[in-house]
């Protein structure tokens, strides 16, 4: 399935994160499982009813993050994914699982019938604020036709927040989207240098100029700068819809209807 086929146009889409809370093992949980699910889908409910064009469920409070993420994270992912797909089954649904576990994200879009990951580390390597992480396309891609998730779409980041880049200062991020288109992306995220922070509007000319997979916004979209990044594929924004714009806080549906009700006038 393609961009379009997913979400039936090709300019401003606009995706809304669901944070799950804490899960099991992790040093901030504090809720039974039941109560995770429950919030989880109030959350995409919440989203659904303010006319989000598609949801990324992300296990962003299992602060701190591990590169060996263990098999209770996996399977409560692949839980509370699936009650998140009954709960919006129309909607196109993503999952990223923290950090850079994009094997297991796929494992969980395949069992939950989601429709995309987010991918860390896709292509070059970087130091993140877990470790170094190494590029993953090869093995990742593999995985993928070998689970038969072939329709499950992988949207890479490049250059990523919360990273150094130091290692290849030498390689600029349009390069680094070509590399990722090259190796079989289905599109790639800009960020700014950390959660909440804007993208550089310049970045995302260049990228565009340079690739012909869909380039999405990761961080930093809000009412006031959504101008600079209209003609992105896709928006991706989790912060700006909380209150406050802290990504910790509770979904505002005010804040979804007035930002959706903004990005329809400039569609036009």
């Amino acid at each position: 399935m393609s961009f379009l086929q997913l979400f039936g146009r090709l300019r401003s889409v606009v995706i809304g994160m669901v944070h799950v809370k804490a899960l099991p093992g992790t040093p901030g949980c504090r809720l039974p499982l039941a109560q995770i699910l429950e919030e989880a889908c109030r959350e995409a409910e919440i989203y659904k009813k303010a006319g989000i064009d598609g949801l990324i469920v992300e296990n962003m409070h299992d602060i701190p993050y591990t590169l060996h993420v263990g098999p209770e994270i996996t399977a409560t992912m692949a839980t509370i994914c699936s009650a998140v797909r009954q709960e919006c089954p129309r909607l196109p649904l993503g999952v990223q699982i923290l950090s850079c576990a994009n094997k297991e994200a796929l494992a969980v879009a395949q069992a939950a019938g989601l429709d995309f990951i987010r991918a860390e580390g896709f292509v070059f390597s970087h130091v993140a604020d877990e470790g170094i992480v190494n590029a993953c396309a090869g093995d990742l891609l593999r995985y993928r036709k070998f689970i038969g998730a072939e329709r499950v779409q992988i949207f890479a980041d490049i250059k990523k927040k919360h990273s150094s880049h130091s290692l290849t200062a030498d390689v600029s991020v349009s390069e680094t989207a070509k590399a990722a288109e090259f190796f079989l992306a289905d599109g790639v995220i800009l960020t700014g240098v950390a959660t909440g922070q804007e993208a550089d509007p310049a970045d995302l000319k260049e990228v565009r100029r340079s690739v012909k997979i869909p380039v999405l916004v990761g961080s930093g979209v809000t009412p006031d700068n959504v101008e600079q990044y209209i003609d992105a594929n896709a928006l991706i924004i989790g912060s700006h819809f909380k209150k406050d714009g802290y990504w910790k806080n509770d979904v505002i549906s005010d804040k979804i209807l007035s930002f959706m009700d903004k990005v329809r006038k400039l569609r036009m």
